[in-house]
């Protein structure tokens, strides 16, 4: 069991989708206008603008995520 203990991440976004700051599945990193905040700032997660709309790719989505990640025992993430 212990060759399993380093498991691949949680993937919580679908990786083959884009997500819009209104869909309900963004609420995990904030509100619309705290994204909106980041993207001004140049923080958070990558996104990509498709004409006058903000879009986030699942993926990027997800990597942002991990690298968010704390391990409060000091241990690698």
């Amino acid at each position: 069991m212990a060759e399993n203990s380093k498991q691949t991440p949680r993937r919580l976004f679908d990786e083959d989708r884009i997500f819009f700051p209104e869909d309900p599945e963004m609420r995990v990193l904030g509100s619309v206008e705290k994204l909106a905040q980041w993207r001004h700032r140049n923080r958070g997660p990558a996104f990509i603008r498709i004409g006058r709309r903000i879009g986030y790719h699942g993926t990027d989505l997800n990597d942002y995520l991990s690298a968010q990640r704390t391990d409060p025992n000091g241990e690698a993430a």
